[in-house]
């Protein structure tokens, strides 16, 4: 064939490859194991450009090991739980079910013409009841051994998508699925103990070279270990004693007032002869969780008229305050609060008009402090004023560690290490998840479902007519038997987070049809990920979480304990960007844009129209905006091949390429000239 014919010659070894099962991947311990693997899609539809780069890389990686000896693990899977699916039920009419299978067939019908190196008989979507089985029973396995437990918590609640949503999962403020501003709600939920290994997490990070250091410094900061000062103010109405956890001890004679949760105890126990406080505390409430909401958010309080006595001077009383910004989830839900250094403190104060003590200042600069608080490097040297730990002149990491000993010496205070990682709140209250298997009995309490009865199954004849979690007011589903007592009980309708989902299925796919979580020997063999590919914005959600799982799954024996790491390396590419071409309706500016194919333009033109299009520089591929390009069209007029060397020519593989017709259109003729030049050469 002198010409090169995409059609033909693509069509013709793919069919090859599929009836070689040359990409099937068995053990062999005669060859070295090499597992890639690239992060599975969500099945929302269609795949664009960006998922054909992303798994471009990886079968140029599982190609070049197969062509070295290597016996190669390079599978597909699919995350199909999730709010989009429920979301188009209630939109559109039909089951979650339906619309998430239906668009698995039609991306996976989009990829199979790419030729990539897959091996398709290890495909699984973690909507299979055969996996959310398996899930359920590695549930049980983690609840058996201590990993997860159940208590009332503070969450972030989406009023939108009524479930609650992990610290993680809030991004400004807002859902990050829905955008709605998230609340805090007080809920009995499931955690995860992933807070047992914040020091394990983090210390592993060092020995993680094939990682890429920002994902490293992301995880790092989330977990976020501080040492401090923990200490008691003593309450002059002869109460408890007020708990507080400071990373700064060293500013503690600049102390202006101690503030508590409108969760903490004493809030709480206020607030019930006192409606004013109620009141107060019901609208604090309505915040978000996170730092990043609570650091966004206007600063509120409410002086209780309780005041506590400084530790180092019993004549100085302190006022408490009851403040908006302040977590029961974080250190002991108190503080003290210096406002000369720290500005969140300091704000406050300037607002309620309370006084602001320097308690040190720069050696460069006196200037007293105003609207800005003076908040010192660790590694800066400054003078302190009457410092009551004997310093003069230190850094502040010098000046920390001095006071604490000195309160530990004294006998008021004790050095405590802390992390800013929370347990895992799993519970969402959806239907299109995976149910928690445990039953609620009036004898027994919360009681494990046997794994013999597994999978729980989601019933199918659920509606989505009205707001709120459908398992709650399904007619028969909650209905059960207790596993203990067999009297008559009420299944959990809470479903878990769908990150469960994704922090293990790299695992799964060692043994897909296991009829345990793992298959040990099978898992042993491929374990870990020798190379991962994915997005960087799953640097703190999914690869954390993965790596909480893959210990939590060698303390439940499904995984050797040769690495507690999952992944060896990772890759974290670049996006495939492409213009976004908008009009706005006539006279009318404020209008949202509607945005255009790129196929419906031509020449800065829509084809139909004429009219003139909007051009706004690339941006990441969007369905929302419109600028993707359908890989099916780019196949059918050039062949995969030049799909597939144009996104990985033309820029570097951790960068961002724009995807541009005349780019598609230089790859085509350069594999032209190389096929050309190759058959010259054949004959």
């Amino acid at each position: 064939m002198s010409r090169y014919s995409a059609t033909e010659i693509e069509a013709k070894w793919q069919q090859s490859w599929d009836s070689a099962g040359t990409f099937q991947a068995t053990r062999d311990a005669s060859k070295p194991k090499y597992y890639v693997l690239e992060m599975f899609p969500y099945p929302s539809g269609r795949i664009h450009m960006g998922h054909v780069r992303n798994y471009t890389m990886g079968d140029v990686i599982a190609r070049y090991k197969l062509s070295t000896g290597h016996n190669v693990l390079h599978p597909m899977g699919w995350d199909a739980f999730g709010m989009p699916a429920e979301n188009a039920a209630m939109a559109i009419g039909g089951h979650p079910k339906d619309w998430t299978y239906s668009n698995i067939a039609d991306m996976r019908d989009q990829m199979k013409p790419l030729g990539l190196s897959i091996d398709w008989s290890r495909e699984f979507a973690t909507c299979d009841p055969e996996y959310y089985g398996q899930q359920q029973a590695l549930f049980l396995d983690m609840m058996q051994h201590g990993l997860v437990y159940r208590k009332n918590a503070v969450v972030n609640w989406d009023p939108v998508d009524m479930t609650v949503l992990a610290n993680e999962q809030v991004e400004q403020g807002r859902g990050w699925r829905s955008g709605a501003v998230v609340e805090r709600r007080e809920l009995t939920q499931w955690f995860f103990k992933i807070s047992d290994y914040s020091n394990e997490l983090l210390a592993a990070l060092d020995g993680m070279e094939d990682w890429p250091a920002k994902v490293k410094l992301m995880q790092a900061n989330w977990i976020g270990k501080s040492r401090g000062l923990q200490f008691g103010f003593e309450r002059i109405d002869g109460g408890d004693p007020i708990e507080v956890y400071t990373t700064r001890p060293d500013t503690l004679m600049g102390a202006a007032f101690v503030g508590i949760s409108p969760d903490h105890p004493i809030a709480k126990n206020l607030e019930i002869n006192n409606q004013a406080l109620a009141k107060f505390n019901i609208e604090a409430r309505k915040g978000g969780t996170t730092e990043e909401a609570i650091e966004t958010a206007e600063k509120l309080g409410f002086n209780t008229g309780l005041k506590v006595r400084h530790p180092l001077n019993p004549d100085w009383e302190l006022p408490v305050w009851v403040a908006n910004f302040i977590l029961m989830d974080y250190g002991t839900g108190a503080i003290f609060a210096c406002p000369a250094h720290d500005q969140r403190d300091l704000d406050f104060c300037r607002k309620y008009n309370l006084p602001v003590v320097d308690t040190f200042f720069s050696m460069a600069d006196n200037t007293p402090v105003d609207t800005l608080a003076f908040v010192p490097p660790k590694t800066e040297k400054v003078v302190w004023v009457n410092h009551f730990a004997g310093l003069d002149i230190a850094t502040g990491q010098e000046a920390i560690d001095t006071t604490i000993k000195f309160a530990e010496t004294s006998g008021w205070g004790v050095g405590v290490t802390q992390y800013r990682l929370r347990d895992w709140g799993l519970s969402r209250q959806r239907y299109w998840g995976c149910p928690i298997p445990v039953v609620h009995c009036t004898t027994c309490g919360v009681v494990p479902e046997k794994k013999e009865s597994l999978p729980v199954r989601l019933p199918d004849d659920v509606t989505f007519d009205k707001p709120g979690n459908p398992l709650d007011r399904h007619p028969t589903w909650r209905n059960c038997n207790c596993p203990t007592c067999g009297g008559a009980a009420l299944r959990e309708t809470d479903t878990m987070d769908t990150f469960v989902d994704s922090s293990w299925y790299f695992i799964r796919f060692t043994a897909p049809r296991s009829d345990t979580p793992t298959n040990r020997a099978e898992a042993d063999y491929w374990m870990n990920v020798d190379q991962y590919i994915g997005g960087v914005e799953h640097a703190i959600l999914h690869l954390l979480y993965s790596r909480f799982f893959a210990r939590a799954m060698q303390v439940t024996g499904h995984l050797a304990p040769k690495s507690s790491e999952p992944f060896d390396a990772l890759f974290t590419q670049g996006m495939v960007t492409h213009e976004i071409y908008q009009t706005r309706p006539k006279d009318d500016d404020n209008t949202r844009p509607i945005y255009h194919l790129p196929e419906e333009v031509s020449d800065g033109k829509l084809i139909t129209t004429g009219e003139p299009v909007e051009i706004i520089p690339s941006a990441k591929m969007s369905k929302s905006k419109k600028n993707v390009v359908d890989p099916v069209s780019i196949i059918a007029a050039y062949g995969a091949d030049t799909a597939r060397w144009f996104v990985l020519s033309d820029s570097p593989p951790e960068r961002d390429v724009e995807w541009t017709a005349s780019g598609a259109d230089a790859a085509f003729k350069h594999l032209n000239r190389v096929w050309t030049l190759s058959d010259k050469i054949a004959n």
